[in-house]
């Protein structure tokens, strides 16, 4: 029986690594491909090192293009979106969870069918109504329509449920209204939530294409992950440069991802809970 065991630990420990080879080289290779000149990149031949190691395709995009900016609108955008998201689902969250008023079930059940609507659906609807403010090619209308993320909604109220009743009702007993009883006793006892879903929700908007992509068509207003579709020239494609770009444009949320990988899992299986 020890034996067989063995042999499965080992065929399972066998097939993980295979799967993360076979996840990490794509990443490899394009980190590697970016750092070859041109004249490597094409050649027939795959070398998994390259024969002259180079910065060129770096140097190119930061000194051809406006790197700088883009990385500038995806920060602010992304962050924006992330307080908002945050602002609004804790407080919707705690209205449905803790509050007693008409239609409470109702709001619930319609924020609970949300997620059958894919928010791809809506573009057409949300382009038109940005066009019709003339928020066009600006920071806004990169962000308000991504403010839509039902799931950070059902996730603050399903902990907001889990907490005793009594500490809203001691609160209370105390003078606190409603603001303070959310500000200083709900949010403060799910900081760990709060964090996750932060985490979790700057990445999805810094990652985000379709949505910027149709909503800006200035260089000076697009995010990072649609400027970096921008680096190319009147000769033919530059292999070397457009990877350069992307590794440049992934790197924050790689990073990101690497330092607090323990929250971006925690906010993933919470996110996966509900929607089971």
């Amino acid at each position: 029986m020890r034996n067989r065991l063995n042999l499965g630990g080992a065929l399972i420990t066998l097939v993980t690594i295979i799967a993360a080879i076979l996840w990490f080289f794509p990443l490899y290779w394009s980190v590697i491909t970016s750092l070859k000149p041109e004249y490597e990149v094409v050649e027939p031949t795959i070398r998994l090192i390259p024969r002259h190691w180079t910065l060129d395709a770096y140097v190119y995009v930061f000194e051809n293009t406006p790197i700088l900016r883009w990385y500038l609108n995806s920060t602010v955008t992304s962050a924006a979106i992330t307080i908002l998201v945050l602002i609004m689902s804790a407080g919707c969250a705690y209205a449905l969870s803790q509050l007693r008023f008409p239609g409470r079930r109702l709001i619930y059940g319609m924020i609970l069918v949300s997620f059958m609507v894919p928010i791809q659906a809506l573009i057409i609807t949300h382009f038109v109504l940005m066009n019709d403010f003339g928020l066009i090619n600006t920071w806004l209308g990169v962000i308000l329509p991504q403010l839509i993320v039902p799931v950070a909604v059902i996730v603050y109220k399903q902990f907001f449920d889990s907490i005793p009743r009594e500490y809203r009702e001691s609160a209370l007993l105390d003078g606190a209204n409603e603001f303070q009883i959310f500000g200083r006793l709900y949010v403060p006892m799910n900081w760990g939530v709060t964090t996750a879903l932060a985490i979790i929700t700057f990445i999805a908007a810094w990652n985000n294409f379709l949505w910027p992509f149709l909503v800006t068509n200035s260089n000076a207003s697009m995010t990072v992950t649609v400027g970096i579709t921008q680096i190319h020239e009147n000769f033919g494609v530059q292999y070397a440069r457009n990877l350069a770009g992307a590794v440049i444009a992934a790197s924050p949320v790689a990073v990101a991802y690497l330092v607090f990988q323990r929250r971006v899992t925690d906010a993933i299986m919470l996110s996966a809970g509900i929607k089971g």
